[in-house]
């Protein structure tokens, strides 16, 4: 049979195709009908112009104050929100992913854990830093906690697909040597994982950088929280020195970040 022949006969599928542009159409206009722009705000301009002039013009006291109203302190309380947040939540997804591993604990066990991290994802961060400032009061506590709980929803997701994905004859291997339950874990399952979680952890510590920012605009600690007052207070150059600092901060984590999961991704 000729290639031309094979071709002839292959599956139409066409109709299908056609089928989910349509589809997609449709959602598309159904999901815009209800937007409306009425034109810019009367006074958006003014504050996008006072933001932009402010990154072109901070305040460099701001910048060079190390009290605690300064840039300097109150970006490494943002990061040290963001570490913290991170770590505790990395660790304790741990026996979350493994209990949520059909390969593990079976598919009832694995359904229940399943759910309840479903559960903790399907909140906002926000709405989780709104619950837990009731619980705990405003400050950097909140938003350590708040950061924890949403990494264990984030990266328990991670850590199962890493822990389903093992490759069980390296476990077989070890067991036909007469490797106890430690040695496996040690030399079988650790060696496959760790690389995939360190990864995880610092992706996710990468958006709860971002995040710890964002929740100090509800008390959560960190820059957000005088970020929000000067711009409702529309202080342009202390605006312009928050945001440059948060901008400088994110980009250098984001490049290192980035080279650390290049190598891990290598395996060097």
């Amino acid at each position: 049979m000729s290639v031309f022949e094979v071709f002839e006969k292959r599956p139409r599928k066409a109709w299908i195709y056609w089928s989910i542009a349509l589809f997609l159409v449709a959602l598309t206009i159904w999901s815009a009908r209800d937007l409306s722009f009425h034109g810019l705000a009367d006074k958006g301009s003014d504050i996008a112009y006072g933001v932009l002039h402010g990154l072109f013009h901070p305040k460099m006291d701001l910048l060079t104050d190390l009290s605690s109203e300064g840039v300097p302190y109150l970006i490494f309380q943002t990061i040290a929100i963001a570490i913290l947040g991170t770590f505790l939540g990395g660790v304790l997804a741990i026996p979350f992913a493994f209990l949520a591993s059909e390969n593990v604990v079976g598919k009832t066990v694995s359904r229940i854990t399943r759910a309840f991290i479903l559960m903790i994802r399907t909140i906002p961060s926000l709405i989780w830093a709104l619950i837990w400032i009731r619980v705990t009061g405003p400050g950097p506590f909140c938003g350590v906690v708040t950061q924890m709980i949403c990494s264990i929803g984030m990266i328990s997701k991670m850590y199962i697909t890493a822990i389903e994905d093992l490759d069980v004859r390296i476990l077989e291997s070890l067991d036909a040597c007469g490797c106890n339950t430690f040695e496996k874990i040690k030399c079988g399952i650790l060696p496959q994982l760790y690389a995939n979680f360190i990864s995880t952890i610092i992706y996710r510590f990468d958006i709860n950088m971002k995040d710890a920012s964002v929740l100090g605009t509800v008390g959560a600690g960190g820059i957000g929280a005088p970020l929000i007052q000067c711009i409702r207070s529309r202080r342009w150059t202390m605006v312009g020195a928050y945001l440059l600092g948060l901008i400088v901060i994110v980009l250098l984590i984001e490049f290192i970040s980035t080279r650390i999961r290049r190598h891990l991704a290598a395996g060097e």
